[in-house]
């Protein structure tokens, strides 16, 4: 069960649609989300529910990402990113961590056919040097093998984290300025975030809306500076039970919000 917007009169009604074999989510007025991050939570308990163990969650999630993935291209989605891997996951016991690096070898080795034939273009950020060999060889592969798509850009989050990505940007600032390329008077938000690992994404570099499955109602060190102006929607389910229909129904709710950016809209001034 989803968590439901305070005001339900603003919830816009979406419908998916067939076009030609293809899903496209269809709305009579709102703002799109172009950008859309989601923090995939719940696959460990998601198992455990199913009586099987952690393993078992994380390949379900990774199959629903395929599935997420083509379902937010035909909606028209410009850029989906995803929070496969965090700097904290470390933590984990070995094996399972070991089992998380061998995914993105799984999930690349079998999907790159369909990435291509949606026209989906792969970008990974994150501290890659740190990634096992052939888990960072498969990465940059995949990068490589849809770099003249020009779809929507599945932007990975891997081995990522946000207090150490704001901490090397400012390290980065802070020899430029050291060498004298850059004067500290002109440092402003702009220039970090031209540092940060979203800027290959341009104007795109901020999600409209993030979303949270599993009941988890907090960021997890996830773009926190990217998200200043998000919209947020959290999500009881399991990250392997998200389905289309229910990202479907967050956007929805994106668009019955009200998005000011500190200001005001014209009917309240």
């Amino acid at each position: 069960m989803k968590l439901l917007p305070l005001n339900q009169k603003k919830l816009l009604k979406v419908k998916t649609t067939k076009s030609q074999g293809d899903d496209h989510l269809t709305t009579s007025k709102g703002h799109f989300p172009e950008h859309i991050a989601i923090i995939m939570d719940g696959n460990g308990r998601w198992a455990k529910a199913h009586h099987r163990p952690r393993a078992f969650g994380h390949k379900a999630g990774m199959d629903n990402v395929k599935t997420l993935t083509k379902a937010a291209s035909r909606m028209g989605v410009k850029v989906l990113t995803l929070y496969a891997f965090s700097t904290e996951n470390w933590k984990r016991p070995t094996d399972e961590v070991n089992y998380l690096m061998q995914l993105p070898i799984d999930f690349f080795n079998t999907f790159i056919p369909e990435l291509m034939a949606e026209n989906v273009k792969v970008n990974v950020m994150g501290f890659l040097e740190e990634l096992p060999e052939k888990t960072r060889k498969v990465t940059y592969q995949a990068m490589a093998d849809t770099a003249d798509n020009d779809g929507m850009i599945l932007n990975f989050a891997l081995n990522y984290g946000s207090r150490a990505e704001i901490t090397a940007a400012v390290q980065q600032i802070g020899r430029e300025v050291a060498n004298q390329e850059l004067a500290p008077d002109a440092i402003n938000e702009e220039t970090i975030s031209q540092h940060l690992m979203t800027t290959s994404l341009g104007a795109l570099a901020d999600p409209d809306l993030l979303i949270r499955t599993s009941g988890e109602l907090r960021l997890s060190n996830f773009l926190l500076w990217q998200l200043a102006y998000s919209e947020l929607y959290f999500s009881d389910a399991y990250w392997p039970d998200f389905s289309a229909e229910e990202l479907a129904d967050a956007i929805a709710v994106f668009q019955g919000r009200d998005r000011r950016f500190g200001g005001l809209t014209t009917e309240k001034k």
